[in-house]
């Protein structure tokens, strides 16, 4: 899968990608912006089984940010199940090179409909979870500049590396992702 976003593409992982996952992913304010399961420091071996995992996916849930033939970073969804069988919670990360030039809202904006379509034919709400006020602070302004609106805050919901903060969810609105401006 490739999708074009201007800025960059969003598009399927390939095994070439290692050595730009580690360059950008091993970094302390990625980490500390993201779930536990995102190791740090992030080696080769972390990488490989990063991609090797998301390529066994079907259909995919995992793609790689590119910007001219190098992976910068990564977007996903996680498919929730059970009573929340028509939402996925929306994660990503960016190199810290390309942090505050807009990439991540270009790629959130074309891959939101796709996984709307592909998941669920047209029943997916995605949902973002922001730990706000951490090191990338821009992190949030990617869904308002879309179509995400403010669901709710939760405080304290969460413990991260030894920190209680809490979290914001956005909703994906559906104006957008349906191609009405």
């Amino acid at each position: 899968m490739e999708l074009n976003c201007g800025k960059c593409k969003v598009r399927s992982w390939h095994p070439h990608d290692v050595e730009f996952v580690v360059r950008h992913a091993n970094n302390r304010k990625i980490w500390l912006n993201l779930r536990d399961r995102f190791p740090h420091p992030y080696t080769r071996t972390d990488a490989e089984n990063w991609i090797n995992g998301a390529l066994s996916v079907r259909p995919e849930t995992s793609f790689a940010i590119d910007i001219s033939g190098e992976a910068v970073g990564g977007m996903g969804f996680e498919i929730k199940t059970d009573v929340e069988r028509h939402s996925a919670e929306v994660g990503y990360w960016m190199g810290e090179d390309f942090w505050g030039q807009g990439i991540c809202t270009e790629a959130l904006k074309t891959i939101t409909p796709y996984a709307i379509e592909t998941w669920r034919g047209g029943y997916l709400f995605p949902r973002l979870k922001e730990k706000p006020g951490h090191y990338c602070p821009g992190s949030s302004q990617s869904s308002f500049k879309w179509s995400f609106l403010f669901d709710c805050r939760n405080e304290c919901l969460c413990e991260s590396y030894g920190s209680i903060f809490h979290a914001e969810y956005f909703f994906e609105s559906g104006a957008n992702a349906r191609g009405d401006d």
